[in-house]
C-alpha cells in the first residue's frame, strides 16, 4: 500500500459523511487482532474509551458491552454490541459494532461501524468505517457538520497511530497519552488515510461486513 498523502483532508465528502480511517501496521495480524479485540487492551490505545466492560454473549457469538469515556468533569456512558469474524480465504478478518448512548451530554448517540483487517505485504491494513447520529438536537447537528465530526475523525486516526506504535515497536500506549503524546515522535493522525483509495462508486458503509446487519437486527 502506498503511503497516505499528508495533504489528504480528514473531512468526509459531503455526499458521504461516514468516517473512514486506514493505517498500515507492520505487525502480525494476530497481534493487531489481540490488541483490538481484547477490551482491556482496546481502551489502552483508543482515546474514545476509558472503559469497556463485556456483558452478555449472544448465541450467535455477538458480545454485548457497556462503555465509558471519562472527561474528568463528566463521564459519558453507553452500550454496544460487537461481533468479530474470520471470513476470507485470504485471511481477512472483520469486526462489526453498533452502539448507543442515552447520555444527554454525549455528542454521539446511536451509531454503527466496522473494522477490517486486510493482510498486506509486511503487515495489516487496519480500516474502520462508521457513522452515527449526533447528539444535542439541532445545535448538535450544526456543530457536528462544523467541528465535531472532524474532531472525532482526528481522535480516531490518532488512536490508530498509537495502536500502530504499540504493535510495531512495543511502545506502551500510556507513554503516548496526554502531554507526552505531543512530542515530536508521538502519534499523528496524518499517518492515516481519510478516504478509501482509488474508489468513488461505493459509500464507506457499503463496505461493512454482513455481520453488521446480524447485530443490527
Amino acid at each position: 500500500m502506498s503511503a497516505p498523502s499528508r495533504h489528504e483532508s480528514p473531512a468526509p465528502a459531503r455526499r458521504d459523511r461516514a468516517l473512514y480511517v486506514e493505517i498500515l501496521i507492520r505487525a502480525p495480524l494476530e497481534t493487531v487482532w489481540r490488541l483490538t479485540q481484547d477490551p482491556d487492551s482496546h481502551v489502552r490505545w483508543d482515546a474514545r474509551f476509558t472503559a469497556i466492560r463485556p456483558l452478555h454473549r449472544r448465541p450467535d457469538g455477538a458480545q454485548e458491552f457497556d462503555y465509558e469515556l471519562d472527561l474528568r468533569v463528566h463521564t459519558i456512558r453507553g452500550t454496544g454490541v460487537s461481533l468479530g469474524t474470520r471470513e476470507s480465504p485470504r485471511g481477512e478478518r472483520t469486526s462489526a459494532l453498533v452502539f448507543d448512548s442515552a447520555d444527554r451530554l454525549s455528542p454521539l448517540q446511536a451509531g454503527r461501524g466496522y473494522w477490517r483487517y486486510i493482510p498486506a505485504d509486511g503487515g495489516v491494513r487496519f480500516i474502520t468505517g462508521y457513522d452515527y447520529t449526533p447528539g444535542w438536537g439541532r445545535l448538535g447537528r450544526i456543530l457536528d457538520r462544523m467541528v465535531i465530526r472532524r474532531f472525532v475523525w482526528w481522535l480516531t486516526a490518532r488512536s490508530f497511530d498509537r495502536l500502530r506504535m504499540w504493535a510495531e515497536d512495543d511502545i506502551d500506549p500510556e507513554r503516548l497519552s496526554g502531554w507526552r503524546s505531543l512530542r515530536r515522535r508521538g502519534p499523528r493522525a496524518r499517518r492515516c488515510r481519510s478516504r478509501p483509495p482509488h474508489r468513488r462508486e461505493r459509500t464507506i458503509m457499503q463496505d461493512a461486513p454482513d455481520s453488521l446487519e446480524v447485530i443490527s437486527s
